[in-house]
């Protein structure tokens, strides 16, 4: 019985032992691996560039030519060596675009005497109602006399630019429809970040900042 007993108690302690190496193997294997990356929380929007927004990539801006607010002859490759913000609006528009403008007007004050390193252009989505007179009292309405090139056309100038930057616009029975983009473009005339309606004029300051300093 005795023979027994021991024969039993070197098997469990032979057990024992053997747990015990295992534990202390897993314990030391853990302590030495990486942990694994935490997991996007998508709350920043911050990409690879370090921009707010989402990222488009470095693509070459689409082209394009049109009157502003003054009469005068704008083209997008004329503000090569600066960044560029890049939206679409109408005058007449009872809520978002007046919004909006206030947010750049805004983003153009943090940016305090940077902001004239930096070119502002407003594409127009109502050919109709967006006559020179309308753009010019928009603007002063809004204070970016100074900051931004309000620029119109008829539906056949225009119609390109929108479908260029995937914008939708429409004019039912007079009353206009479009969506909402605004495009932060880098001095090389990259599309860098895009913006949807819900932007703050803190993350157009920054974005641009970020890249007249890059």
């Amino acid at each position: 019985m005795n023979w027994r007993l021991a024969s039993r108690l070197s098997v469990i302690v032979l057990a024992v032992l053997v747990i015990i190496i295992v534990l202390i193997f897993q314990h030391h294997s853990n302590k030495s691996s990486p942990p694994p990356p935490p997991s996007p929380t998508g709350g920043s929007g911050f990409n690879s560039n370090g921009l707010d927004g989402t990222s488009m990539g470095g693509t070459p801006a689409p082209a394009f030519q049109l009157t502003d607010q003054n009469g005068q002859t704008i083209a997008l490759a004329q503000f090569r060596g600066q960044p560029v913000v890049l939206t679409f609006m109408y005058t007449h528009c009872p809520d978002e675009c007046p919004a909006n403008a206030g947010k750049l007007h805004a983003a153009m004050q943090m940016l305090g005497q940077q902001a004239q390193h930096i070119a502002i252009l407003v594409v127009s989505t109502d050919p109709k109602g967006d006559t020179r007179q309308a753009a010019l009292s928009f603007t002063e309405k809004h204070d970016m006399q100074q900051y931004w090139h309000y620029l119109i056309g008829t539906h056949q100038q225009l119609a390109p630019v929108w479908s260029a930057y995937h914008i939708y616009a429409s004019n039912v029975n007079g009353t206009v429809q479009h969506s909402i983009g605004l495009y932060i473009i880098d001095q090389q005339g990259r599309e860098q970040v895009y913006l949807g309606d819900n932007f703050t004029a803190a993350q157009v300051a920054t974005d641009l900042r970020m890249l007249l300093n890059s």
